[in-house]
């Protein structure tokens, strides 16, 4: 039996598999196209149990988009006759030689593997929906390549992007990241331990027409011992599992195996001035606030920390979601085999943690930040670059120097929401704020101070004229200043 979707493609089929990628392309197979034609708010909402409906409902015109979806994302097949439509003769005859489609004696042609749009990119990797019967393979192989699914696209939305001389992604998979990093730096290396994942990278880079990426096989930094890099992303296997058998999934008993590995190894391949990139769960144990984990993991390295957290399963639950079972029994045993690792890890819950990594300056103290959102849905690497700068200029010692001579400007548009008790008890007012069109929906609490400071800065404000207003707040200068601190944290206030 052979192995699925093998990837395979030499020079003289490389022209044809641009074109049938572009082909696919024209048909408007894109991450916003696609979104709309299945009706869906995020890819990550499909699921395999709906098939019917999608064809039936959101498919019945069989246009090009129509069949691209259903054969690359819906896992369906097409008649002789759609799939002419779809392809010309030269790019169905280069899908069927890589691999990639495979053709039944009935005349029915299904994909091998998924394309997956990712924004105006199209990259593929194995199916979403291994447990559905696909050609040439009836089970899920240990090498597997992992599917772009949400924290694939949550790493891609957070990186920052800049003019680089290098990029190194680790545990790359398809090589979404790697792929996604070759329009800003010069040189990406792209590293997996699974050979299948290698292959398949260096596929999507021919079928799209890349050449400053290079793909090798190896256990994290090992092939890239002694280089540094401008950027490093990983997305790794960090699942805490009691069975450890999904090789792109599981981390361990903990979850933890690979990923600590990956930010020990950042202080010795990460450049100056470099941003790396992480996205994970973590279990959190109660009263041990992760990113100490995380420290911990860097052995001392003056990096500092930028931790958002974006979903929070309680540990039942996040068993409950893993199990698998052929009936009911087996299934509340996994499920019992799951909620018992956890605990035996003293995990109250799992966290989905999109963390980042950069060198402290010179001279100052390695921090950590912890902030809260919604996953992101587009481009956010700039408002992790801008984090960075805030509590940077936040945590100045001099920041009551720098402000003589400067200006304030609150972070307009900014939503403000109150709390108040009405009626009975002394409960204090609780407020919230937070900055509106951002990719990152952080609400931040606010106190009495900072909500009047707020309010009192109406356009262009110099800074020394506000610092004067203890008196009309009723504060120190000590308590004013320390609060000017939080909202430039905070980037509810900014300093020109």
């Amino acid at each position: 039996m052979s192995e699925p979707a093998p990837y395979l493609v030499d020079d003289a089929d490389a022209p044809a598999l641009r074109e049938a990628v572009s082909a696919i392309g024209r048909a408007g197979y894109n991450e916003a196209a696609v979104l709309n034609r299945l009706g869906l708010f995020d890819l990550a909402d499909l699921d395999w149990r709906l098939l019917h409906s999608y064809r039936e409902e959101r498919l019945a015109e069989r246009d090009t988009l129509s069949l691209a979806i259903d054969l690359f994302l819906l896992q369906g097949c097409l008649v002789k006759d759609e799939l002419d439509r779809l392809f010309e003769a030269s790019s169905r005859e280069a899908l069927l030689r890589t691999g990639i489609l495979d053709i039944d004696e009935t005349g029915c042609a299904r994909a091998r593997a998924s394309l997956f749009p990712v924004g105006g990119r199209r990259i593929f990797s194995d199916h979403n929906w291994p447990e559905l019967p696909h050609p040439g393979y009836t089970s899920v192989p240990y090498n597997q390549v992992m599917a772009i699914g949400n924290d694939s696209r949550h790493l891609a939305h957070v990186t920052i992007r800049r003019p680089i001389g290098s990029a190194l992604d680790l545990c790359t998979g398809s090589g979404i990241q790697a792929l996604m990093a070759t329009s800003h730096a010069r040189r990406v290396c792209a590293v997996d331990v699974n050979p299948r994942a290698v292959r398949c990278t260096r596929f999507n880079a021919q079928a799209l027409g890349i050449a400053n990426l290079e793909a090798v096989e190896g256990d994290l930094f090992e092939p890239v011992r002694g280089e540094r890099f401008d950027l490093i992303t990983a997305n790794p296997p960090f699942v805490p599992s009691p069975v450890n058998t999904v090789r792109f999934r599981d981390g361990g008993p903990s979850g933890e195996d690979i990923q600590k590995r990956i930010v020990g190894g950042l202080p010795h391949h990460l450049a100056p001035g470099g941003v790396a990139h992480l996205v994970t769960e973590l279990g959190e144990r109660e009263g041990e606030p992760i990113a100490e984990r995380l420290r911990e993991w860097l052995a001392g390295a003056r990096m500092d920390i930028c931790v958002l957290r974006v979903a929070t399963l309680s540990a039942g639950r996040y068993a409950i979601g893993h199990a698998k079972g052929s009936d009911f029994g087996s299934y509340l045993d996994a499920a019992g085999a799951w909620a018992r690792n956890l605990r035996a890890q003293g995990y109250a819950r799992v966290v989905s943690v999109l963390v980042s990594f950069q060198w402290s300056l010179p001279g100052s103290e390695p921090w950590e930040r912890v902030d809260e959102s919604r996953p992101p849905q587009r481009a956010a690497g700039a408002e992790i670059e801008a984090a960075f700068l805030a509590e940077r200029l936040a945590r100045d010692l001099d920041l009551r120097r720098r402000l003589e001579g400067s200006w304030l400007r609150r972070g307009d548009p900014i939503a403000c929401f109150d709390a108040s008790v009405l009626r009975g008890g002394r409960i204090p007012t609780r407020a919230k704020a937070a900055r509106l069109g951002q990719a990152l929906a952080i609400e931040y609490q606010l106190d009495s101070l900072e909500c009047q400071i707020l309010a009192r800065l109406d356009g262009r404000t110099a800074a020394t004229e506000l610092m004067r207003c203890c008196g009309e707040f009723d504060v120190l200068e000590a308590s004013l200043l320390e609060a000017i601190r939080s909202l430039l944290r905070k980037r509810l206030v900014s300093m020109e």
